[in-house]
């Protein structure tokens, strides 16, 4: 069995376990609503659940087959809810998806591919009956609260990285890996944008949608899912700007340093040329060249290059060439 959790809860207190294989067993009382957590089921147990508790079959297959978007399907009296997980795996960001179905008396939660089980919440939720009371609209509120909470230490944990990456850049050559590791960063950085603007539309319409299934005192928990979807995506976006940033600047001090090899190069090539030039004059074997006879030419010529290559370096280097 995929059962994670099944437990009937009144006034916000668990009252009893049920199971799955005893329809009975899933009879609410007024007051009361069953939360069902499943992870991966197979076909026949959502079909099971599916006649239980007269669940649309488009939603079922929803469930049944993962890699939706986010969304949020309104089927008469019945709220189909779908979530996308996020965590890091391999310094990479890995998805799952969790489908929720919200009714009358009762709350069903489908993962698939998420590590992170709600055994957690459904214990901070027993700890505070009042608002476990409120019903499986707001059981609904902290599943997605819950999901949207664990994006924020993906983005910190990717934010630390890259701007460490940034400080080394200001003091060294990127490597081939930095660079390497940039540019999947980023494009993981492009689909998770692409998670969060669909979940923010679900938490907007949550908050605004007229269903049986939502009583008014729990719409504005909703808002504040919301804003904690828009504040990942402004982390984000800030986050894709420093990975350009960081770009920009390793490409302007290649230029840099670049420029000042250029400039070196420039410098001696120079200086060199002088001790070339007259090597090249008197390479030329002319028969008439008056320092030939003259007992203080060669002395008087080599103290002319070392003197002009001296005065060219001096001025070269007060000017930042070499």
């Amino acid at each position: 069995m995929s059962v994670v959790a099944a437990y009937i809860y009144k006034d916000g207190v668990r009252t009893r376990e049920v199971s799955l294989d005893h329809d009975d067993a899933l009879d609410t009382k007024p007051g009361e609503f069953v939360w069902i957590g499943l992870y991966e089921p197979s076909a026949d147990e959502l079909a099971r659940l599916q006649t239980r508790f007269k669940l649309h079959p488009l939603a079922i297959e929803d469930a049944l087959n993962a890699h939706q978007r986010p969304k949020v399907e309104v089927y008469g009296r019945e709220l189909f809810v779908v979530a996308r997980t996020a965590q890091l795996v391999d310094a990479q960001i890995a998805y799952g998806e969790t489908a929720i179905f919200v009714g009358q008396g009762h709350l069903i939660t489908v993962r698939h591919g998420s590590a992170r089980a709600h055994t957690e919440l459904r214990a901070q939720l027993e700890a505070s009956p009042t608002l476990l009371a409120k019903g499986s609209d707001y059981v609904l509120h902290a599943v997605l609260d819950f999901v949207v909470d664990g994006y924020l230490p993906i983005i910190q944990a990717l934010e630390d990285e890259v701007l460490d990456i940034e400080r080394r850049t200001l003091e060294t050559f990127l490597s081939h890996a930095e660079v390497k590791r940039l540019f999947h960063v980023r494009r993981d950085l492009i689909r998770f944008k692409r998670v969060l603007s669909p979940m923010a539309e679900v938490c907007g319409r949550l908050e605004h949608l007229d269903t049986p299934c939502l009583d008014d005192d729990v719409r504005p928990y909703f808002r504040d899912v919301l804003d904690h979807t828009q504040k990942v995506e402004g982390m984000v976006d800030a986050l894709r700007e420093v990975i350009t940033s960081v770009f920009e600047a390793a490409s302007l001090l290649e230029q840099q340093r670049q420029s000042a090899i250029t400039r070196k190069l420039a410098a001696w090539a120079a200086i060199l040329a002088v001790p070339t030039a007259v090597a090249g004059i008197y390479g030329m074997n002319f028969e008439h060249m008056p320092e030939l006879t003259w007992t203080w030419g060669y002395p008087a010529v080599m103290v002319g290059i070392v003197g002009v290559i001296g005065y060219l370096y001096w001025r070269f280097k007060k000017n930042g060439w070499l």
